[in-house]
């Protein structure tokens, strides 16, 4: 008999079915035994009675979260969860579980176990059926943006992460040994999206990791994540990256809000909304004028901290009823040499930040194509020519005006579902303190 999946089973009523999946709970009621069964598509409730003696006993000699295999009739049943149950004929114990877990799968959200615990078996920690359905939305939400992204003409590239000069600044670099000399890994596929600017590819899109050795532990930061990266050809400006973004974010959204907006909703209490377009956008001197008023004190002149993102965008929300924001015109002192000015104040770029909720999720500008005013900028910025002369060098042979964007699936999760910790939603976290499991 071939196995079928939990939420198969409603189908079968009065059909004898076989099923695999973890055992969730155990209720023993003597002369009748309750059990759940999870598998990755739902939880049924299956009985034994003590008439089926050989059933009844390897039931009374499980432990939870043990693996089994069960051939047993369904049967329509009003208290069982889903309506439906599965009377056991036949239980066959695939792996029996240690009776002591080192942590519980059924816990209360209010009652969880703390959450480094958690991380170091992080494993049991994802068998619960509201993890579960984090790494569900991702699959979908990775897929539309895939979907969005070759619909649309873009290609696809893998971009080397073993580098030997910083894709970003000097700062926040893992360095490792390779072979007579070092290399670093990449801290974005930036450099690499530019040569496929300069390769005539025109739309391209990355999805890969990251490395950044950020000493931070805060709940947004990471030192290995998942990038989402794009670059397209024959902008007229930043405006133009910011422009496609929202059509591919409110693309993205909708695709996840119509497969998992009620899932969502119902266990994380969060309703997704689809943005309108266009997006707000402010310049960075028009958010600190906002902050100021609000009394939100700044650490920089030419960036935004935790909280005034967090009270930009609230203020935004109020204003403009969005959840999104683009904050634009970013110092130069802020942004890398590589970023385009402003024709008509060269101390600011062509860039932007994208916050949602009060978390910046991308970062983007309109990059510079023109080589000698790159090697100008290089030279403002302290940078030895010599070590980036292989990126300088895309651009001395023609090179359409371009522009894109870096974006974090991670803490577009964390938005998603309302979650205020990046360490919730990564498959295996990556921190200061954490290489392992």
């Amino acid at each position: 008999m071939e196995r079928i999946l939990i939420q198969q089973v409603k189908e079968k009523v009065g059909k004898e079915i076989k099923i695999a999946g973890w055992i969730h709970t155990i209720r023993d009621q003597g002369s009748i035994k309750f059990i759940l069964i999870r598998d990755i598509t739902g939880i049924i409730q299956a009985v034994v009675t003590k008439d089926n003696a050989e059933a009844a006993k390897i039931v009374g000699s499980l432990s939870l979260e043990s693996v089994v295999e069960i051939i047993g009739l369904v049967k329509s049943e009003k208290q069982a969860p889903g309506g439906v149950e599965i009377a056991i004929k036949k239980i066959k114990i695939l792996s029996l579980s240690s009776s002591e877990l080192p942590m519980p799968v059924v816990e209360k959200a209010s009652n969880e176990t703390e959450l480094q615990k958690r991380l170091d078996w992080r494993w049991i920690d994802l068998r619960k059926p509201e993890k579960v359905l984090i790494f569900k939305v991702w699959t979908a939400m990775e897929q539309a943006f895939r979907d969005y992204w070759t619909s649309n003409g873009y290609v696809e590239i893998h971009s080397p992460k073993f580098m030997s000069v910083p894709s970003e600044s000097g700062a926040e670099l893992f360095e490792v040994k390779y072979f007579d000399r070092k290399a670093y890994l990449a801290q974005s596929p930036q450099f690499y999206k530019q040569m496929a600017m300069a390769a005539g590819f025109e739309k391209v899109f990355e999805v890969g990791p990251v490395f950044r050795a950020n000493p931070s532990f805060t709940s947004r930061h990471d030192t290995e994540f998942t990038g989402y990266d794009m670059e397209i050809s024959f902008i007229e400006s930043h405006q133009d990256v910011m422009s496609e973004e929202q059509n591919l974010l409110a693309y993205v959204l909708e695709k996840i809000k119509k497969d998992f907006g009620e899932d969502i909703s119902e266990i994380y209490n969060r309703n997704l909304i689809i943005p309108k377009i266009p997006f707000p956008q402010i310049t960075m001197r028009e958010a600190k004028a906002i902050l100021a008023k609000l009394k939100i004190p700044s650490e920089k002149d030419g960036d935004l901290t935790p909280e005034e993102e967090r009270e930009l965008s609230n203020y935004i929300k109020q204003k403009e009823n969005h959840e999104f924001v683009f904050v634009t015109d970013y110092p130069i002192e802020t942004r890398p040499f590589y970023h385009m000015r402003l024709e008509n104040n060269q101390k600011l770029t062509k860039s932007f930040d994208l916050l949602w909720n009060g978390l910046e999720i991308t970062t983007g500008a309109q990059r510079e194509h023109r080589y000698d005013i790159l090697i100008s900028q290089a030279k403002e910025k302290g940078l030895k020519l010599k070590s980036i002369q292989f990126y300088l060098d895309f651009f001395k042979y023609g090179c359409p005006p371009h522009g894109g964007l870096g974006l974090g699936p991670t803490r577009m999760l964390m938005q998603i579902f309302n979650i205020g910790n990046v360490r919730e939603v990564t498959y295996l976290y990556r921190g200061v303190k954490r290489l392992t499991p």
